[in-house]
């Protein structure tokens, strides 16, 4: 009987220790991580005065008045098409950047990055640089392998608290939320969301790390039919790179003594391994174009640093497209980067960008701060008064959108009546009534239009508010009037 030995369809993982490099790239990763964080961490508490009747918070998602207020602009549900604008934009501004400069949101701006970046350079703080973790790793465990690695997941799980902390306070007054939250009197959905968020962030960006890029995220699959021959990508050039010299002081090397005869070329590449010891996702950019390389550059800053020591030209890792490559293989010079940039591709995405954010900007402009909606009821149609006119009866409701209350006047159009709210009467009714709407608030009253009988069974109606203030401002919308035959 034999025994088959069983089938494995995915590989293990192999753990990703990265070491430390110092660089332009790295620099940058540095500078972005902190301007993003802090925006993050600090925008829930950044104050925006708005009046007496609004929050003050620059930035929030009031889900209890259903309302989106950031810094001078205010949403409400209806006006959902501007946050739809803003995630096509987002959408369109991805396409460009990846059009223009390749995975530079992987590398250096995508959320998952930042956090995982920020969790390595803790361990790398508590266990060392990636000898010294690899050596933890495998040592067996003992009170220092227990006290590091206690330490380590003690500030993981902190940042991670922080994280989901800092999510809850977009969507409610953040120095009234955190006192009732550390206090328990917060709602239960608070404490959930921070659980969660915890939970997810200290898995993701701590624990799994590139596996999240690797295979979780479908954006790099996306970004790879974005990319064309004109896009910046890390590249290996192999044109100066090949062949490697590791090993040619072995005077058995073969190549050893065709360099001695001049019939051999000498590769820059010394096969040192830098550029895979500080990557994050592990890969070995010299094995080409990969799912996992996030273009974050560290691999360019560890083979710059190697160049320097050999006496080398540095870049022999670098940012290129497939287009230079294969200009700078034949000994051309590569195509200039305002060319490379505005090509119809990128114009095209730029400009389809550029007017939905325009559009946007022109209707948040021009939008009234009043709105109207009409509705007539429909049980009964009509009532015939004492005096012989026709009676129908509408439910009116008035969006004030300013922070402050407004005084409106509501009239008719379209026919020969008069009008009067609940709280009047037949008496009282004229040709318009006169109400006052909160500050930020939708008034809802119910009007009675009076007319003669006889005429048309339907006619046309027009309500009209017009706010009584200096800025002033209407708007409009449309009924009819029934009548019996």
């Amino acid at each position: 009987m034999i025994v088959e030995p069983p089938q494995h369809f995915f590989e293990a993982r192999r753990k990703v220790f990265p070491r430390k490099v110092d660089g332009p790239f790295r620099r940058l990763k540095w500078a972005i991580m902190a301007v993003t964080l802090t925006i993050y961490y600090v925008t829930p508490w950044l104050r925006w005065d708005r009046g007496p009747y609004a929050p003050d918070q620059a930035v929030l998602i009031d889900l209890t008045h259903r309302r989106f207020y950031m810094f001078s602009i205010e949403i409400w549900p209806h006006e959902f098409y501007y946050v739809a604008g803003l995630l096509v934009m987002a959408a369109i501004g991805l396409f460009l950047v990846t059009s223009a400069v390749g995975r530079a949101w992987c590398g250096y701006a995508c959320p998952q990055t930042v956090w995982t970046d920020l969790f390595v350079h803790v361990e790398r703080w508590i266990e060392g640089d990636r000898n010294a973790q690899i050596r933890l790793d495998r040592a067996p465990w003992g009170p220092a392998k227990i006290g590091k690695r206690g330490t380590k997941f003690a500030i993981w799980l902190a940042i991670a608290a922080l994280t989901g902390g800092a999510w809850i306070f977009y969507f409610a007054d953040a120095p009234s939320l955190a006192r009732a939250f550390f206090t328990g009197t917060a709602p239960m959905p608070a404490y959930a969301t921070v659980g969660i968020l915890t939970f997810t962030t200290f898995t993701l960006g701590g624990l799994m790390r590139e596996q999240v890029c690797i295979y979780m995220c479908p954006w790099p699959r996306i970004q790879s039919a974005m990319m064309d021959e004109k896009s910046l990508s890390v590249t290996y050039k192999t044109w100066r790179g090949e062949p490697r010299t590791h090993g040619l002081k072995r005077s058995s090397s073969p190549l050893l003594a065709d360099l001695a005869t001049g019939e051999a070329k000498i590769g820059d590449c010394i096969d040192c391994g830098a550029c895979v010891a500080v990557c994050p996702t592990g890969i070995d950019i010299r094995e080409g174009p990969q799912i996992g390389c996030i273009t974050c550059g560290l691999c360019i800053d560890a083979c710059d640093e190697i160049m320097r020591k050999v006496d080398r030209e540095p870049r022999l890792i670098g940012y290129t497209t497939e287009a230079d490559a294969k200009r700078a293989k034949a000994g051309e010079a590569p195509v200039p980067a305002l060319k490379r940039l505005f090509r119809v591709r990128t114009i095209v995405y730029f400009l389809v960008w550029a007017g939905i954010g325009f559009g946007m900007l022109f209707a948040l402009g021009s939008r009234t701060r009043i709105e109207l909606s009409v509705a007539q009821n429909r049980n009964p149609l009509w009532v015939r008064l004492s005096d012989g006119s026709i009676r129908n009866a509408y439910v009116v409701k008035v969006r004030n959108m300013e922070a402050r209350p407004r005084d409106v006047e509501i009239s008719i159009a379209g026919v020969d009546g008069v009008l009067w709210n609940e709280t009047g009467a037949r008496e009282t009714a004229a040709r318009t009534v006169r109400m006052t709407v909160g500050a930020d608030q939708v008034a809802k009253t119910q009007l009675f239009v009076a007319v003669p009988a006889g005429g048309e069974k339907r006619s046309d109606l027009t309500f009209t508010v017009r706010a009584l203030d200096a800025e002033g401002g209407s708007a409009s919308d449309h009924s009819f009037l029934e009548k019996p035959e």
